[in-house]
């Protein structure tokens, strides 16, 4: 099965006031820190994010844009994403979000979608919707998702596609830990330190 990745960078970052993917951990970017897992994982990643791209040259990836301007929510981002595996005849998109440093290391293993057209990770009671691994053949049941009067929010379409729920521990740290707030980013440098991350 062929399988690319897409950061979800698309976030507005409104409660940190400054873009979360460049906020330093031990000296390294969340954004590096998450582009150096996947990249131990899949060999075709990029970037969902909107406004200047430039901001992204040093990743070395390539920057792809949500073409449902209509959609403020995460839906567009993983529209986005099922496109480019589309055109690019990938067979499904593993997406993550560019605020969670610790992803692990078996996550695109562990969230091929065997039996199911998705599979989306879970830690700690809480499952994370936007760290998914998505078929590509779900792109038009997404497109006409989307044309529905009333929206559907990225966790009511995981349950329309019927999508499969893997567990992480959460403990000696929760891996799908993401940062929204500067309190979090303080959160994130004690973990990194207290485990060498």
């Amino acid at each position: 099965m062929r399988l690319c990745a897409v950061i979800v960078a698309g976030g507005r970052s409104s409660r940190m006031g400054r873009e979360k993917a460049f906020e330093l951990i031990r000296r390294r970017s969340i954004l590096e820190r998450v582009v150096s897992c996947l990249r131990m994982q899949v060999p075709d990643i990029v970037i969902n994010a909107n406004g200047d791209a430039s901001r992204f040259r040093d990743t070395g990836l390539p920057v792809i844009g949500d073409l449902r301007a209509d959609t403020p929510t995460p839906l567009a981002g993983l529209h986005a994403a099922l496109t480019h595996a589309v055109e690019r005849r990938f067979d499904a998109v593993l997406t993550v979000p560019s605020d969670a440093p610790f992803l692990p290391a078996d996550l695109a293993q562990r969230l091929r979608p065997v039996n199911r057209p998705a599979a989306i990770a879970a830690s700690a009671g809480q499952q994370h919707y936007l760290t998914g691994s998505w078929s590509a053949a779900l792109l038009p049941g997404l497109s006409r998702a989307m044309d529905e009067p009333r929206l559907p929010r990225l966790r009511d379409w995981t349950l329309v596609c019927d999508a499969a729920v893997v567990h992480w521990p959460a403990e000696p740290y929760d891996p799908f830990f993401n940062v929204n707030t500067p309190e979090e980013l303080a959160e994130a440098e004690r973990i990194a330190a207290e485990f060498n991350l």
